[in-house]
């Protein structure tokens, strides 16, 4: 019953806006892409702060408009660095630091644009990728695992930025943005109109086709060491979207897993992480 009302009002939204592109069109994009962009949970209030990220080093950063924060759980000179999906923050990262510590290696984990603590009503990749630059100046980390479009931002960041990690590690990561949109558009229903100006506002903002878009792309030929995982039974990003990139990047192990869902929460996986970083 519950999915039933989901499925009516998420559905009556996407006619909403349908039939505002005729009348306002601006307000129209407007609306769609806000729904897009604006993630609507995954903020961490000082009175609710995961007992995980209670462990760490609250550092925060300023970067143009934005503040956003980053935990740190020191160990040696050696970094890795985390970088978490839509929707979440850095404590998500709760049962992979069990594993991470056995390195001895020093962790900081990142909150992205509007999530956790850090600021902002939007998220988008490039603007992770700012953030993870900002944090790569300062501590030069050599390793990056991301989860989701988190993986997504590393790519995207290791495409653009100067920097090389050593080694990087992407759990249920999507490729292309063209299929994350696509989903957003069939999801709600959405015309022609408004897909053709989130297509459009892509470009010029981003200077980025849709089709350019993707972590396939951005780490093909990479000779970095990697691993790729995804879980065949992922309904949140589809797992044919790791084996993209998987194909793309040759040096990439591919580990396909069963049962995980998107989380991709596993112990035998994280020490295989583990044994990789060490390795």
């Amino acid at each position: 019953m519950e999915k039933s009302i989901q499925f009516v009002v998420v559905k009556s939204v996407g006619f909403y806006i349908n039939t505002l592109s005729y009348i306002a069109p601006k307000k129209a994009f407007a609306l769609a892409y806000k729904l897009f962009s604006q993630p609507r949970k995954g903020r961490i209030t000082e009175h609710k702060i995961p007992k995980t990220l209670l462990k760490a080093e609250h550092v925060s950063h300023k970067h143009n408009d934005h503040e956003f924060q980053t935990y740190i759980w020191k160990g040696n000179e050696e970094i890795i660095l985390l970088i978490h999906g839509w929707e979440s923050n850095a404590s998500r990262w709760k049962k992979l630091l069990t594993h991470l510590k056995k390195t001895s290696k020093t962790i900081i984990a990142i909150d992205g644009p509007a999530h956790g603590k850090s600021s902002g009503k939007e998220f988008n990749v490039p603007t992770y990728a700012e953030f993870i630059d900002v944090v790569v100046q300062k501590y030069n980390p050599k390793i990056a695992i991301g989860h989701s479009i988190g993986g997504n931002a590393i790519a995207y960041f290791q495409a653009h930025y100067n920097h090389n990690f050593e080694k990087i590690v992407l759990l249920g990561a999507p490729s292309d943005f063209k299929v994350i949109l696509n989903n957003y558009i069939k999801m709600l229903s959405l015309n022609k109109r408004i897909h053709q100006s989130l297509i459009d506002y892509t470009k010029k903002r981003f200077n980025l086709t849709i089709d350019d878009f993707s972590a396939s792309k951005f780490l093909k030929n990479s000779t970095i060491e990697g691993i790729v995982a995804h879980d065949v039974q992922d309904t949140v990003v589809l797992f044919e979207e790791g084996k993209k990139i998987s194909k793309a990047w040759e040096k990439a192990q591919f580990i396909e897993t069963k049962g995980l869902g998107h989380s991709m929460h596993d112990a035998y996986l994280y020490q295989t992480i583990v044994d990789f970083i060490q390795k």
